[in-house]
């Protein structure tokens, strides 16, 4: 029980909102009112002596799931296309399929529409994914022409029509048969997800800023699910205090931190909203966010058929910023769809994992009072937030002052809000009693606390199937010994030290001395002997027993577990070797390249962190090695160890894994390594081999990596200077039903990470390096998207390519985006305006001249004489965040931006940048000559 000096000060702090309450309570015919209510208590205790104390949420557990819930389950399922997911679940790769739909932006046609105008807007991360809108009562041929922003009911009516042309019949025009609320939309979705899709769902949900699923209902199997396994991917970055220090900007997965807790439920009946309260709480300044769905947005007051039950979660996160900030730490919001009465074993989670529970209710009653009662002993704090029926003032008063002793409240923990209620100064007062809470001695639980909490009560935690679990241990037996990053590359990672380093440059002369072509030079015999001597040496070695440990995972016959544990790794990697604190803001100013250190200094703050890349590129090494043993005639094909792991990274390049195409620290390309990758995949696809490739080449920094994620639906790391540094590449699948028109298989998506980073030509070796990636990334490339800073400068490596690639005749079809992503959560002055873009040259007369300088000098647009007024597509892409990260709420000017530029995209391929002809094949062997 609080301290009495602690209810003072509460009391104290906001006597003003509480004097519609308080006084009540404390009034001497108040007194009156609780003997009334002990007697009318006894009166009601002998007629309904069946009701002993502590039934109540017996009760209520019998009445979660009523009979007909099954069918409203298969109901549901069905209106919206998903009653088949049920056997075989939906997957990742189903959502990430390139078809038809993906160049439609209008609202849904009907209820079978939502589920996948959900997906593709969420990965767009569009504010508007939530809408479940259709467009109704369209007679055929009559669809009106499809805009990014068509998201309203359109309603035809014939003006002849007397009883439709007045107008007070509007509220006679029908509603959609079946208004889908948007909850019920996300809870059929994650009930036909797989445990991956889930993951990808909750993860596009974070990055739009939406509540995330915590507590999953289930009617049909009467069983809730905790999704700790789907919340395990969401990475959030925060400023812990005092800001602006040495280590003070903070990143973690969201089931990691221990922080203060509160839940909000409604019980029975409420007129205030919860989730409209919890908005404005979690709303920094004034905008407002609309993180929780409520009532006043489109169909937020259509009845949730299968949603109640489910419980939401979002989180406060400081800024850095006082005037923004609403704590200074971490804080966690919970949310209960529906009446804790029919949903006792969630508000019983509830309870046990919150630092305090917030109740909103109209009435308190008989029924109510045996429930809260159940209660007794519990160590949260309870607070009410009453708007009480016209004549059950005196009954709540009652049952309240019986409530007061039991849940060892006082009267500063109830609060009324009525019509009348000045809404700022209630919602200051709510303020100040979660941020008294959160500074006092508190319960504080991390999401995996909640799970523990959750398995004890008999829910079912989606992370404790067998594939999942075993998965772990696997990853656990990996990384066992890793304490120290460089002492576990060392120790476990024995190729990728100074033999692959030498093996790289050497490889690097080769070419350049093949190129050269002089019969004369004996250079190339001698880098050849010294490369099959470093290889030899390679060869030599074992894989260590981490990598056996993880070749094993990846060769696991079940597809679930290898799956499970390519994420397990991930983390595993991320949370056990690397320091969570992130360098701050400032410094990734420091990191634009200049002249002489630019890439220095960038390998001396951020060292490339370890990574699932690192035990692929050990596998690349044995192959690489191998396979120069058998070119020389040193080793036969049939005593080949390594001969398959291409096509072990083949099936997880299939499942959506980067796979690295250039790497970070040689910056060099396993050639071997990659065209074993692409005959395999030649192989794998058969008949479905055409494809096209699509790459982004920019400035690192300028948001390159998050624009194809979004355009997409990949997994390309992002983040200045946390990621890993090198080429990588996905595959993408197109509808077999939309390869015909689209005139392609598979798009084979290449970011090129950091390697291109704009030195300048002065700067020799460096620029040359640059240039020569830049090349060979976009001479792969039948499109590529030049992602640009806020300023008109292009990176000279960029224009050298352009400039070379032009002479062979291939020249990718190009995007310039210009983009304007702030995603650091620092506090400072506003980023500087974009300066326009310049004119392009009216003819190419400065080609011959701009072609000898070798792309020193050319910053701009205009400098490219092959840029075509008529053909070129400059995109200017607006700021991701609406106000300062992690608070700030997404743009929806962003979303848009990037679905039609990938309109823009597909139907450029469909014009004609498809080659029918072409194949993997083809491509391997363009990756040989370039």
């Amino acid at each position: 029980m609080a301290s009495p000096g602690v209810e003072v000060g509460l009391l104290v702090c906001g006597q003003s909102d509480l004097g519609e309450v308080a006084p009540e309570i404390k009034a001497p015919e108040a007194r009156a009112a609780v003997a009334g209510a002990d007697l009318e208590w006894r009166e009601m205790e002998g007629e309904d002596r069946e009701l002993q104390y502590g039934e109540g949420p017996n009760e209520a557990q019998d009445s979660d799931f009523p009979a007909a819930g099954g069918s409203r389950l298969q109901e549901m399922l069905s209106l919206l296309g998903l009653e088949t997911c049920q056997v075989q679940k939906l997957g990742l790769q189903d959502a990430l399929q390139i078809s038809s739909d993906s160049v439609r932006n209008g609202a849904p046609q009907g209820p079978r529409d939502l589920p996948g105008g959900f997906l593709r807007r969420l990965q767009a991360l569009s504010a508007e994914a939530r809408s479940t809108t259709v467009l109704l009562g369209l007679p055929p041929g009559a669809r009106p022409a499809e805009k990014g922003h068509t998201e309203e009911e359109v309603i035809y009516w014939d003006a002849a029509d007397d009883s439709a042309a007045d107008i007070y019949s509007f509220s006679e025009l029908p509603t959609p048969d079946t208004p889908v609320n948007p909850l019920d939309l996300l809870c059929a979705l994650l009930l036909s997800s797989d445990a991956f899709l889930q993951q990808e769902i909750v993860l596009r949900m974070s990055l739009c800023q939406f509540a995330l699923p915590l507590v999953l209902p289930d009617s049909e199997n009467h069983t809730p699910s905790f999704l700790l396994w789907a919340m395990r991917g969401v990475v959030r970055t925060w400023w812990a205090q005092p800001p602006r220090a040495a280590g003070s900007l903070w990143e973690d997965s969201v089931v990691l931190p221990r922080t203060p807790t509160f839940a909000f439920v409604r019980m029975e009946v409420s007129s205030n909203s919860k989730s409209q309260l919890l908005n404005a709480l979690l709303s920094p300044g004034h905008r407002q966010r609309d993180c929780f769905w409520h009532r006043d947005l489109s169909l937020g007051t259509s009845s949730r058929e299968i949603a109640d039950g489910l419980v939401e979660i979002s989180w406060s996160l400081p800024s850095g910023r006082e005037d923004l900030d609403l704590f200074p730490e971490p804080v966690a919001f919970l949310n209960l769809r529906g009446d804790i009465g029919s949903h006792w074993l969630q508000f019983k989670l509830l309870t046990e994992v919150s630092s305090a529970v917030f109740i909103l209710t109209d009435n308190i009653s008989k029924k109510e009072y045996k429930l809260l009662s159940s209660m007794k002993g519990s160590a949260t704090k309870y607070y009410f937030i009453l708007s009480p029926y016209r004549g059950k003032r005196n009954s709540n008063l009652r049952f309240l002052n019986r409530l007061v002793p039991v849940l060892r409240m006082d009267h500063s923990h109830v609060l009324v809000k009525v019509s009348s209620t000045d809404g700022a100064r209630f919602l200051r007062r709510v303020r100040s009693i979660l941020a008294h809470v959160a500074r006092a001695p508190c319960r504080r639980v991390s999401v995996e606390d909640m799970a523990q909490a959750a398995r004890t009560l008999g829910l079912r935690v989606d992370e404790d199937c067998a594939e999942c679990q075993q998965a772990k241990g696997r990853m656990e037996r990996v990384t066992r010994s890793l304490r120290d990053s460089d002492a576990y590359r060392r120790e476990e990672l024995r190729l990728q030290g100074e033999l692959w380093r030498e093996a790289a440059q050497v490889e690097k002369e080769l070419c350049q001395a093949q190129w050269a072509g002089d019969p004369a030079d004996q250079r190339p015999a001698e880098l050849r002997r010294r490369l099959l001597e470093l290889r030899t040496q390679q060869s030599a070695h074992d894989p260590a027993g981490a990598v056996q440990e993880f070749i094993a995972g990846v060769s696991c016959p079940s597809l679930g577990e290898r799956q499970y544990f390519l994420r397990w790794m991930e983390w595993g990697l991320a949370w056990v070797a690397q320091p969570r604190p992130r360098p701050p803001p400032e410094a990734a100013l420091t990191l634009r390249p200049r002249p002489g250190g630019g890439a220095a200094l960038r390998e001396q703050l951020w060292p490339e962190p370890l990574g699932v890349e690192h035990f692929l590129r050990e596998m690349a090494q044995f192959y690489e090695a191998e396979s120069c043993l058998v070119e020389a005639g040193k080793l036969l094909a049939g005593q080949r160890r390594f001969a398959h792991f291409p096509g072990l990274a083949l099936e997880l390049l299939v499942r959506g894994l980067p796979l690295e195409l250039i790497d970070g620290s040689t910056r060099s390309a396993p050639l071997r390594w990659v065209t074993g990758l692409l005959r395999a995949l030649h192989g794998r696809l058969g008949r479905r081999s055409r494809l096209v490739v699509l790459s982004a080449l920019g400035v690192p920094g300028t948001g390159k990596s998050t624009l194809l994620n979004s355009m997409f639906g990949l997994r390309f790391a992002t983040g200045t200077g946390c990621g890993p540094r090198g080429a990588f590449m996905q595959l993408v699948t197109v509808a077999e039903s939309f390869s015909q028109d689209l005139g392609c298989d598979h798009i084979l998506v290449i970011d090129s990470g950091g390697l291109v980073g704009g030195a300048p030509a002065s700067a020799g070796e460096r620029f040359e390096l640059e240039a020569s990636l830049a090349t060979l990334i976009m001479g792969l490339s039948n499109v590529s998207v030049i992602s640009l800073a806020e300023t008109r400068d292009i990176p000279p490596a960029i224009v050298h390519a352009f400039l070379r690639l032009e002479k062979t005749g291939h020249m990718p079809n190009y995007q310039f985006v210009y983009q304007n992503l702030h995603d650091a959560p620092a506090p400072g002055p506003k980023p500087r305006e974009r300066r326009p873009r310049p004119e392009p040259p009216a003819d190419g007369s400065r080609a011959a001249p701009l072609a000898d300088k070798q792309g020193d000098g050319l910053r701009t647009l205009a400098d490219l004489a092959f840029c075509d007024p008529e053909k070129q597509h400059i995109w200017h892409i607006p700021g991701l965040w609406h106000g300062v990260p992690p608070m700030a709420t997404v743009s929806l000017g962003y979303s848009e931006a990037v679905f039609e530029l990938k309109r823009c995209l597909l139907e450029n391929i469909r014009n004609g940048l498809s080659n029918p002809n072409q194949n993997i094949q083809q491509l391997i062997e363009l990756v040989r000559r370039l």
